[in-house]
């Protein structure tokens, strides 16, 4: 078992600093919950940010990451910073393939033991670090000899292309709605891909910048070698504190208004729109089920139905699952019986993702998947990868993509007009 030791940083350390500090190292992630500048609070959440950097060992790959992820942890009963991709369903979901190109390249999960580990709660800021390979001036040298600030030479790209153009896009959205109707599914998640070839990218500016646009309380920025994350993401997949998880599924989304009056109209409108409202309970009664195959009987409620949370671009609809697990509950176990995130998906869930292979275009890959923490006492906090860049610095590619749910009440035409409204985000981070 890691005992960690703790060093408080004397000096503060800004987020651009930890942004451009962490990816000097070919594997770092940062989790930003923007409490300061979101304006949502966040009752869950344990950290202002936690970062993780350089790593010590990794989760070798294996044919059951569910288990493996289990063993690792028990013989570690440390930090463990890492994704697990959309594409791990063919995993929890036995039979399920993906078969569409994926240019960025994640592997289907990542977990590592980090190096370092960097907290700021309320401003003070600790990093901890295993004393079998470093001490406090090893800590400090690190500080101060890998620090370097990346110019902004390549933080504007301008366009990217659209992989669906919007005749295909609404010939494929009829689809599923003939399977909707038919009775094959009730609801799903269409999802399309905005991107760039042969394109020079610093993604260290590209994060901030858009972190400064969008704050969100699940912001991710992630590094695995040549592939970079910079995710906005306001969504929480799954948390776990002791015995107590939480799940946050999103469904329902409008703009902000140009003017206080116009914002307020908008609000309205969200709140009492009722195709919006069903899309926000169907998703809610399937995370219900979901946390019910690994929760205590009698646990599972619903502590927030349709609240709605007013971010700097848009405003959401946000409801809250709560359960309490037993002890003998493994993370394995709890990350099978819940992934993907039914938001994502759609219900039912496993019907739902054959028919999303059948008519997506491109692989979704770490998008509609997650990052997050696993601490020592096997507690967790995992997002969901939405309004985000993916960027791979060895092919030059960039990749974004957005998605809506399809209902058999909804209109083609205004999901695929929620597409281009939740792309326009990361699109000004790149112009």
């Amino acid at each position: 078992m890691a005992m960690r030791k703790c060093y408080k940083l004397e000096k503060s350390l800004s987020l651009e600093q930890l942004i451009h500090w962490s990816s000097c190292f070919s594997t770092s992630m940062a989790l930003v919950s923007n409490l300061d500048s979101s304006g949502i609070e966040d009752p869950y959440g344990q950290f202002d940010w936690i970062a993780a950097v350089d790593e010590l060992d990794r989760l070798p790959v294996a044919t059951d990451f569910f288990d493996m992820l289990d063993d690792f942890q028990a013989g570690h009963r440390d930090w463990l910073f890492g994704h697990l991709s959309y594409d791990l369903k063919n995993e929890s979901h036995p039979g399920l393939t993906s078969q569409h190109p994926d240019q960025i390249g994640f592997p289907t999960y990542n977990f590592f033991r980090p190096r370092f580990v960097l907290t700021s709660r309320k401003g003070v800021i600790e990093i901890q670090y295993d004393p079998e390979f470093d001490d406090e001036s090893s800590v400090r040298k690190a500080l101060q000899q890998n620090y370097k600030r990346h110019d902004d030479e390549h933080a504007a790209i301008g366009y990217v292309d659209q992989r669906v153009d919007k005749t295909t896009y609404l010939k494929q959205a009829g689809k599923f709605i003939d399977h909707i109707q038919r009775g094959d599914i009730y609801e799903a998640n269409y999802c399309m891909e905005f991107f760039r070839e042969d394109v020079q990218l610093t993604p260290e500016t590209t994060f901030l910048r858009l972190n400064e646009i969008s704050p969100m309380p699940q912001a991710a920025f992630y590094r695995l070698s040549d592939m970079y994350l910079m995710c906005a993401s306001p969504e929480r997949y799954l948390s776990k504190s002791g015995n107590r998880v939480i799940s946050q599924p999103i469904k329902g989304t409008i703009r902000r208004g140009e003017t206080s009056e116009e914002d307020q109209v908008l609000r309205n409108k969200l709140l009492v729109d009722p195709k919006e409202r069903a899309e926000n309970v169907m998703i809610t009664d399937l995370v219900r089920n979901d946390l019910s195959r690994f929760a205590k009987r009698g646990t599972v409620k619903v502590a927030e139905q349709n609240q709605l949370l007013t971010y700097k671009k848009i405003h959401q609809l946000v409801s809250t699952v709560v359960a309490e697990v037993d002890d003998k509950a493994t993370i394995g176990q709890i990350l099978r019986n819940s992934f993907p995130m039914g938001s994502m998906t759609g219900a039912p869930k496993w019907r739902a993702m054959e028919i999303i292979e059948e008519l997506e275009a491109t692989r979704r890959g770490l998008y509609s998947g997650s990052v997050g923490y696993i601490s020592p006492e096997n507690d967790f906090d995992f997002n969901v990868i939405i309004r985000s860049i993916q960027y791979n610095s060895t092919k030059r590619y960039l990749s974004l993509m957005t998605g809506s749910a399809l209902t058999a009440g909804c209109r083609p035409e205004q999901e695929y007009d929620e597409c281009l409204l939740k792309a326009m985000t990361m699109k000004s981070a790149l112009s």
